[in-house]
């Protein structure tokens, strides 16, 4: 190839400078500038979207919500069909004085319960109050089927008691809260005391109160006359709470509190510590200013 073929085919190719020119590097191109960030916006989810958040811890006390929750709605699902209208049919098919009489004969059962936890309690008055209680009733009162005591010149009312309330009395906490089938709410606590009460009776007893017809028959009553005088409070707890089962966590708790500090004879406005949804409603006073709230 002449030189004159050469030069020209190194010229198409780019790699020969113009003729002349003396030979030099090209600069290198400056890099172009950033274009300014923008903020990030974070635009409303539409119709349809799926929306991941971050899930909430279970609150403090609850840390089996989510199993509880799953036999909070089974239960209530059984309460609606079956529980609810075999109680209310109890209601109005038992007459009121029947119902009261068996009220009483489960209550005067119960009295052997209740001394033993006031013994336990270092309550001696009490204590001797529920004897008197168990004697007369069992004898005047037609095997506890009238609360005799509770008239002139008695005056001595019946006051439930229990391994639970010992248990708390003693400064034992809750534990943790639990919704379990055939029993609602309860704590790990409360439960354990709950299984101690059931098996004191049998235990001391003996036979009838150790066989199955007698835990069945006095288990169905009380759990029909429970569930009856429970009633008024389930409506609000259904209608009135946002969260059904937040709401009735909270009315359980507070209730327990109050039954322990009462037995340290101190008060607790339980009204405060219920939900708002089940508080009282304070009537207006004639001046249009709102009246103090009743205590429970």
């Amino acid at each position: 190839m002449s030189g004159l073929a050469l030069i020209a085919a190194l010229s198409l190719a780019g790699t020969v400078p113009d003729a002349g020119m003396p030979p030099m590097d090209a600069p290198a191109p400056a890099p172009a500038p950033a274009p300014p960030a923008q903020p990030q916006t974070v635009s409303a989810a539409a119709p349809g979207d799926i929306v991941v958040t971050a899930r909430q811890g279970p609150p403090p006390g609850d840390p089996a919500e989510r199993i509880n929750t799953v036999s909070f709605e089974a239960m209530q699902g059984v309460d609606k069909a079956l529980v609810g209208p075999v109680a209310t049919g109890y209601e109005q098919g038992v007459p009121k004085p029947v119902r009261q009489g068996l009220r009483n004969a489960l209550n005067n059962l119960s009295e052997p319960i209740n001394f033993v936890n006031y013994v336990l309690q270092l309550k001696p008055g009490k204590a001797l109050k529920t004897v008197g209680r168990f004697a007369i009733n069992s004898t005047v009162g037609v095997g506890g089927l009238v609360d005799v005591a509770k008239r002139k010149p008695f005056h001595m009312a019946y006051r439930r008691n229990g391994f639970a309330n010992t248990f708390g009395y003693y400064g034992i906490g809750n534990g943790p809260y639990l919704y379990l089938p055939l029993i609602g709410p309860t704590t790990v606590r409360d439960l354990t005391g709950r299984m101690l009460d059931l098996s004191l009776l049998p235990t001391l007893g003996g036979s009838p109160f150790n066989t199955p017809y007698y835990s069945l028959g006095t288990g169905t009553v009380r759990s029909l006359d429970d569930r009856v005088e429970f009633d008024d409070t389930l409506r609000k707890l259904r209608e009135e709470c946002p969260d059904f089962y937040a709401s009735e966590r909270q009315w359980y708790l507070a209730t327990r509190k109050a039954d322990i500090e009462d037995l340290h004879g101190r008060h607790v406005d339980v009204v405060a510590l219920l939900p708002e949804c089940l508080r009282p409603e304070a009537p207006a006073a004639p001046n249009g200013q709102p009246a103090v709230t009743p205590q429970m």
